[in-house]
């Protein structure tokens, strides 16, 4: 069954633009998981219809070679026809299956992408960057409606996480040195596969192109067998583990050119995604923008424990812009150059990662989609998140309670739950270091996107800053009584190490003190049977020969007062952008004007993130009216209500049109000195408060304090035919 995009269905609390039929029958995942079978039923239902229409068409011309009787010759060549017909209408049903398109009053995932995106840059939602000079892609500007929805989804981001569990919050630098990322890995890693056209040098993602040559292939070449779609899909699975070499091997057994010449490409090479500049005037000082918040949060670890009074767990918050060179940037705002990340990195004890809140997101019951499920070709499906920590499909309790809180804080921004899923990270596509990764990712009409990723990074990030800047990030557990530990002791003899090493010595010392206890217990076994051994030291970023007099390493038993740790981290980070894009999509939908002849465009924006709360109108232009829309208006904005207010003269009902395309809920229309009605956008419905009450109800109700339905039985309904003109 293909899932559609209905235009015209008015709002549901939790049906999102699919509708609200489709909805009322099946699950989401049922529905994606029908779908799935659906498009393999018919396209082994269309392969064999296309070889009886063969055999068919051979049959014809079998009997018109042997004159056959001409009754026997139009009866086959009925029975022809027939056959035709059924096979036209089976590609039919595989295009809207396999594309999402129908003909129910639907349209397809890209007509809808369209008419929103059409919606989004005409009310200046964001445009492109530099627009008058052709813009640059992958940026944007966010036009008024646009910075205010960003600024509510940040001020709830900074009250649900950094407010309501107690956060320190930093503001760290966009530009990096180079030694930072060093460390991170940024610098060697952070890469995406590129090919060139090698006529005239265009630079193409590499997965990207064989996404959209598999993608296309299913979408449009219907003559496919069920067991090449099958291996389409698979590649569509894997594209992210693909190696340089598997890539390349790939596009040259499909023979994908460059899509603007059709030139060969060059095989795939490694592009490093980050933006580099220099430090100052001499160029001496390499660095870069950061793609990420996080590594401003890890250098600052050691002040920001002391600012904590020495105690763990606790977690550091940061919103700020992020920076990545994508070779080729598309799909709107999901993918761009210039972007905002709100990242949390919450330090907890290794040997401890329960945290007293999870009894309160525990029940929580949502779409959750394991690595096993995954694997084994099954959809997602709804579980109870007490559950899944208990029977370990999702670590610890500390990753589980930020899981459960970012779905809390999604949906409560109007992200349709039905359209939200978390996915966990399979075992390959996961860092060595990490415990467990998750994604929350939400489904628009470019797919699954994701949009906020939950990791434990175990300690990596404070352990490989430590061994590059020879600071030590740790914390300490402090013992009730001391105890007797086992340890083991190293001991550089710095009278050799500087006969060897000179002024080098003191990097051969701090790497030989920062070996891990392995890697110490190796090299003892080493010097004691060989007498020397090669030995990296990274901050010289070669290998020394150490000999047996140069250092001594040892066990030794001895009481301790405290643990000294390293500390994990569990990583919840905000793709703010993709979140934003989502939202527009989740929240729009078009129903009739009242005399049916279009379409109007509305945003259902919850109040939380809407742009504008309110309009404040005078039903006709009179300047009694006037003053007191005048007198709203006031009260609006000392209760900090952000509002517009419209004295034009146009017809209230475009009004309300132009208002309701911009997501605000709420309209007041005053019609007297005394009275006013308030509208509710989605319903259309209306209450009659007074003048001096209109401010407060609409405050109550944006800020929610109260509910609609509330105020709904609170007031006397009005009803006026001219409003809905």
């Amino acid at each position: 069954m293909p899932i559609h995009f209905p235009l015209n269905l008015l709002r549901t609390s939790s049906i999102s633009s699919f509708g609200q039929k489709l909805f009322s029958r099946l699950s989401l995942s049922s529905l994606r998981a029908s779908s799935m079978a659906s498009e393999e039923l018919l396209r082994q239902a269309l392969a064999d219809k296309l070889s009886a229409v063969e055999a068919q068409g051979n049959s014809v011309r079998a009997l018109k070679a042997s004159k056959a009787p001409k009754s026997d010759i139009d009866a086959a060549i009925q029975a022809l026809n027939a056959l035709k017909l059924e096979k036209t209408s089976l590609e039919r049903d595989l295009q809207a299956t396999v594309t999402g398109t129908g003909a129910d009053g639907s349209v397809s995932r890209e007509e809808f992408r369209q008419l929103v995106s059409n919606t989004l840059e005409r009310r200046l939602f964001y445009i492109p960057s530099f627009k008058i000079y052709r813009g640059v892609a992958g940026l944007y500007d966010y036009g008024p409606p646009g910075c205010a929805v960003k600024s509510n989804v940040l001020s709830f981001w900074r009250q649900h996480f950094v407010l309501e569990e107690n956060m320190l919050e930093v503001d760290c630098p966009c530009v990096t040195p180079e030694v930072v990322l060093k460390a991170s890995g940024h610098v060697d890693k952070f890469t995406d596969l590129m090919v060139k056209d090698e006529k005239t040098g265009t630079c193409y993602r590499a997965d990207h192109l064989l996404k959209d040559f598999c993608s296309e292939k299913l979408q449009k070449d219907l003559s496919i067998t069920a067991k090449e779609a099958a291996e389409l899909k698979r590649i569509l699975a894997v594209l992210d583990d693909l190696s340089a070499e598997e890539l390349g091997a790939k596009l040259k057994e499909y023979g994908i050119t460059a899509p603007d010449t059709k030139n060969p490409l060059s095989d795939p090479y490694p592009f490093n995604l980050m933006f580099q500049t220099s430090i100052g005037p001499s160029g001496l000082s390499p660095g870069f923008m950061r793609p990420e918040t996080a590594q401003g949060i890890f250098v600052n670890f050691k002040d920001l424990y002391y600012y904590n009074g020495n105690k763990l767990p606790f977690a550091a918050a940061q919103i700020g812009q992020a920076f990545r060179n994508e070779i080729s940037p598309r799909q709107g705002l999901l993918r761009v150059r210039e972007f905002t990340l709100a990242e949390i990195e919450h330090f907890v004890d290794p040997e401890d990662k329960s945290h007293q809140n999870f009894a309160e997101v525990a029940k929580l019951e949502f779409l959750m989609f394991p690595r096993e499920e995954q694997m084994s070709g099954e959809s997602a499906k709804k579980i109870c998140l007490g559950d899944a920590v208990a029977r370990g499909i999702v670590n610890n309790e500390t990753l589980g309670y930020f899981i459960g809180r970012v779905y809390l804080f999604l949906t409560r921004l109007g992200i349709n739950e039905e359209r939200l899923r978390f996915r966990q990270h399979l075992a390959n596509e996961m860092a060595h270091y990490a415990c467990d990764c998750w994604d929350a990712e939400i489904e628009c009409s470019y797919g699954w996107i994701e949009c906020v990723g939950i990791a434990d990074r175990s300690a990596f990030d404070l352990r490989a800053h430590t061994e590059k800047s020879g600071v030590a990030l740790v914390a300490a557990e402090k013992f009730s009584e001391p105890r007797e530990v086992e340890s083991l002791v190293i001991t550089p003899v710095k009278k050799e190490l500087g006969l060897a090493f000179k002024g080098k010595q003191k990097n051969v010392v701090e790497a030989l003190e920062a070996m891990k206890e392995e890697e110490a217990l190796e090299m003892k076994a080493n010097l004691e049977t060989k007498g020397e051994m090669e030995f990296y030291v990274c901050t010289l970023e070669k290998n020394v020969s150490i000999t047996k007099s140069m250092v001594t390493i040892s066990k030794e038993k001895k009481k301790v007062h405290q643990r000294v740790f390293t500390p994990s981290v569990i990583e919840p980070s905000f793709g703010i952008g993709r979140i934003i894009y989502c939202l527009y999509e989740h929240s729009f939908y078009t129903r009739p004007s009242k005399a049916g002849d279009e379409q109007l465009n509305v945003f259902r924006f919850p109040p939380l993130v809407a742009p504008i709360k309110c309009t404040v109108f005078p039903l006709v232009q009179n300047e009694k009216y006037e003053k007191v829309a005048k007198v709203i208006s006031k009260s609006l904005t000392v209760a900090g209500i952000s509002h517009k207010i419209d004295i034009t003269g146009t017809s209230i009902g475009k009004r309300y049109a132009r208002t309701d395309e911009l997501g605000v809920p709420f309209a007041v229309t005053v019609d007297s000195t005394t009275s006013v009605t308030i509208r509710e956008r989605d319903s259309k419905d209306q209450i009659r408060v007074n003048v001096e009450d209109a401010a407060a109800v609409v405050k109550d109700v944006s800020e929610g304090l109260t509910t609609w339905a509330d105020v709904w039985a609170s007031f006397p309904h009005h009803s006026s035919a001219a409003a809905d003109d």
